[in-house]
């Protein structure tokens, strides 16, 4: 493509479908280490990289996104999918995004089931995990020296990982404090957004495709008529299907209920609700042992794709392990894609949905400063999420300290883990000083990985 701001085609795309495509698919083998590392994976690929899309307009995508409901970093794809190419755009990037990680996870699942954990699962997720950590630890000096661009918005940004790491804060409380801060520095304060007029102020270069000739459906009544329904029907008709089939009381009934009610509630990320379906899980439903639960969540941290993917995984062995009528393997397989299908559908509803009403606010003054606000939120948020990365993957243990308003996890530093500590270090100096991309990286750490594993079997 020419340097020159992209015009849209005479069907829409202001990308080539097919190379929209291409680049979704070698984003979605890349979406390594939670929604840190996949905003950071995008960000490197369409901002800096193609410059298919300009810093702001990313950012203003990603705070609707943060706002809803479910894997942020997939509705981010489907949101910047449907910038491209439209409506059919949105729903191949949100596919693309999930499919590698839902085939490797299926996989992983049934070598659990069948085999028990699996010493080389093991000895890649020991070298990707740390590269990882480099990965987001880029994400964040990025999009942090291009987002905060003024001391109050830094500031904004160390608060709300302040209010995260350390007071444990709901995650919608903090994004809606910087919302209303955000929004308070417009009225107040307007200098501090002056120098936010152009997107070639916070990238290196301006973006190829100027954000008039990006895919803008208009909002219509119409047509959101139209996706509600489609997509609350597509929601829950294999619900509906499988309770007929098999009865109200059916392991899949109960599956696909549950996980689409969870699928509305998990504000801030999958942490926000994997410690209650692990609860519900183990103790009511009886689909894991316990402890089986952190054995599903390693897995799916190590495929690429959201980590809200590890409810496939409980699907999957619940399903197997009460089969009812069926073949367990037939079971466990309805299991695993009917709860990825009912978690992943809101998703693209929702962004679908309310896209093309944000779209039209993008002027707005008063929304454009709140969500400036969040802007400088994410990037506090990205930083938890790093550091809780961090400490689940440097340290084999951690306690939680309480003290007053104080919920703070600190690792125990004998627990720290040398191999990991290493494999992070080799990662960030090959990102940041011998500027590798980020699969060339994670390619290499998980050869280191199963190098050491191997040495130290000897």
């Amino acid at each position: 493509m020419s340097r020159e701001h992209a015009t849209p085609a005479a069907h829409g795309d202001v990308i080539p479908f097919r190379k929209a495509l291409r680049v979704w698919l070698t984003i979605s083998l890349q979406t390594f280490g939670g929604p840190a590392g996949q905003i950071a994976v995008m960000q490197r690929t369409l901002v800096d990289e193609k410059r298919w899309i300009g810093q702001r307009r990313f950012l203003h995508a990603l705070n609707y996104c943060m706002l809803l409901p479910g894997p942020e970093a997939q509705q981010l794809a489907v949101y910047i999918g449907w910038l491209l190419n439209g409506t059919r755009g949105g729903l191949a990037a949100g596919t693309l995004f999930v499919l590698p990680g839902v085939i490797a996870l299926l996989i992983l699942s049934a070598i659990y089931v069948a085999f028990g954990e699996s010493g080389v699962v093991t000895a890649l997720f020991a070298g990707l995990a740390p590269a990882v950590l480099a990965v987001v630890a880029q994400a964040v000096v990025r999009v942090g020296r291009r987002a905060l661009t003024h001391r109050l918005l830094v500031v904004v940004a160390v608060a709300a990982f302040v209010a995260l790491a350390v007071f444990g804060l709901p995650f919608p409380a903090v994004v809606a404090a910087a919302a209303v801060i955000g929004w308070a520095l417009g009225r107040l304060a307007p200098s501090v957004f002056a120098h936010r007029a152009e997107d070639d102020v916070l990238t290196e270069a301006p973006p190829l495709i100027a954000d008039d000739a990006l895919h803008a459906e208009p909002p219509s009544r119409t047509r959101a008529v139209r996706i509600l329904v489609t997509g609350v029907f597509l929601w829950f008709a294999p619900v509906v299907a499988v309770s007929t089939i098999f009865g109200t009381n059916s392991i899949f009934t109960t599956q696909g209920t549950f996980f689409a009610g969870a699928a509305v509630v998990t504000f801030g990320g999958a942490y926000a609700v994997l410690a209650y379906v692990a609860q519900r899980a183990v103790e009511v439903y009886g689909w894991l042992a316990p402890g089986e639960m952190a054995r599903g969540l390693a897995l799916a941290e190590s495929t690429p794709g959201p980590l809200i993917m590890v409810v496939q995984f409980v699907a999957f062995v619940g399903a197997y392990r009460h089969p009812g009528d069926l073949d367990p393997w037939a079971a466990a397989l309805l299991g695993a894609f009917l709860t990825t299908w009912v978690t992943f559908i809101p998703c693209f509803l929702f962004v679908l949905l309310g896209a093309p009403y944000i779209e039209r606010l993008r002027g707005n003054h008063a929304l454009t400063t709140a969500l400036t606000g969040i802007t400088a939120a994410v990037v506090g948020v990205i930083a938890n999420h790093a550091l809780y990365f961090a400490l689940n993957t440097l340290f084999e243990s951690t306690t939680l300290t309480e003290w007053g308003p104080v919920h703070l996890r600190l690792p125990e530093l004998a627990s720290i883990r040398p191999l990991e500590l290493s494999i992070t270090v080799i990662a960030a100096a090959l990102i940041f000083w011998r500027r590798w991309s980020v699969l060339r990286t994670l390619g290499a750490c998980a050869i280191l990985g199963l190098a050491f594993s191997a040495l130290a079997a000897i």
